[in-house]
């Protein structure tokens, strides 16, 4: 029998309209044959239901595969946001309740109260930078450089250090320099751990450090590498696509300067329909597997279209205000910790945003903005908008 031919989840008309690739998937039912990098094969699960399923079932659909990874070589391109890693992400029973502990209790320290205050300062030592200028490209300008600013004070991170992790990750999303990519993480992450094992303090890292779980260096290094990539990478496409979305939707767009409940809102829509992690949650079947009216081969990635899956017509919603059910965040034992911490930063840097500066508009079509490529983000390339020029903060 021939096989299907696959849908490439890299290059530019991915990244221009996913949305046009998961029409097409759909024609194969719950399940469709992709291409994460080429050469590079998968399967995307594109139905909610299905989705839900693997999710809830890491014993038939663990996260980690050695076999895969000696097929594909140290130098595929997606191997490091792949690849098996002593962190609570990709790892399953014991082993991942003990480490999802030490994550979990410690974010738990984190007063919100707090957190919005960084924020709320973060973001207004950013805009005081361009307030006058009248433009500003709000990926490199604001929504890259908040979460940074946020998440070196949370985790007690020197800003040579936040920059490198910062680097790395970048580079495995893109798939682009990826293995180098991967050693610069490694390097800053250990960095990290002996910094903070030589001056503790107040934050996220000296808690895991202390925590009665009691890590060593390299699963410190891990889960922070883990943190870093759900804090840094996503955090910033959810600030800047909920942006684009007050900005370019008339249902939003009406009264930015109106309140929190408008930007609540547009975050519930973009986790719905546009997630800023567009397909994750990779597992690999233990053995042969017919699921949904496929076969999946053992040990060959399965992964989770989070963008598809929220979209799935089975699950058409009129109205996604307060509605939490979506999958962004992923599901089952391996639900983001941190969801909470997400949801709170992204609010409060978009309203701070449209507090300062409400006249903000785009200052080209919505249509001529351009995504960066990958298969596993859904992340602009630039965001600029023009607005009348407004003074510091007195």
């Amino acid at each position: 029998m021939t096989e299907a031919p696959r849908i490439a989840l890299y290059g530019r008309e991915y990244a221009h309209d996913p949305a046009a690739a998961y029409a097409r998937m759909r024609a194969h039912g719950d399940l469709a044959p992709v291409e994460l990098a080429p050469g590079v094969p998968a399967t995307l699960v594109v139905g909610y239901e299905a989705a839900l399923e693997i999710l809830r079932d890491p014993d038939t659909f663990p996260r980690c595969s050695e076999v895969w990874e000696e097929q594909v070589g140290p130098s595929c391109p997606v191997l490091p946001m792949m690849m098996s890693r002593p962190s609570a992400l990709f790892t399953n029973g014991s082993v991942h309740a003990r480490l999802r502990s030490v994550i979990v209790d410690s974010l738990d320290r984190v007063d919100p109260v707090s957190l919005r205050d960084q924020v709320q300062a973060g973001a207004d030592t950013l805009i005081d930078r361009f307030a006058a200028d009248g433009e500003a490209d709000l990926i490199g300008q604001y929504a890259r450089t908040l979460p940074l600013l946020v998440f070196n004070e949370m985790f007690g991170c020197p800003h040579h250090i936040g920059d490198k992790l910062l680097r790395g990750m970048s580079a495995i999303f893109d798939t682009e320099g990826a293995e180098e990519g991967n050693a610069l993480l490694a390097e800053a992450t250990a960095e990290l751990v002996a910094h903070k094992r030589r001056a503790p303090g107040a934050d996220v890292t000296s808690w895991m450090m202390r925590h009665p779980a009691a890590l060593d260096d390299l699963e410190m290094a891990q889960q922070l590498t883990l943190l870093m990539g759900a804090g840094l990478e996503p955090e910033q496409n959810l600030i800047a696509n909920g942006i684009l979305l007050l900005l370019s939707d008339d249902r939003f767009a009406g009264d930015l300067s109106g309140g929190s409940m408008p930007v609540e809102d547009a975050l519930d829509e973009i986790l719905w329909t546009d997630p800023p992690m567009a397909n994750y949650g990779t597992t690999f079947p233990r053995q042969d597997i017919d699921f949904h009216g496929h076969t999946l081969p053992a040990h060959q990635p399965v992964l989770i279209s989070y963008g598809a899956a929220n979209t799935d017509p089975s699950r058409a919603t009129a109205d996604r205000k307060g509605n939490r059910a979506h999958l962004s965040y992923t599901g089952g034992p391996h639900t983001c910790p941190a969801k909470g911490h997400s949801r709170l930063i992204a609010s409060a840097a978009i309203e701070v945003l449209l507090d300062r500066l409400p006249d903000l508009d785009l200052a080209v079509p919505r249509d001529a903005l351009e995504w960066r490529p990958g298969p596993f983000h859904r992340a602009l390339v630039a965001l600029p908008v023009t607005f009348p020029p407004a003074g510091s903060r007195p």
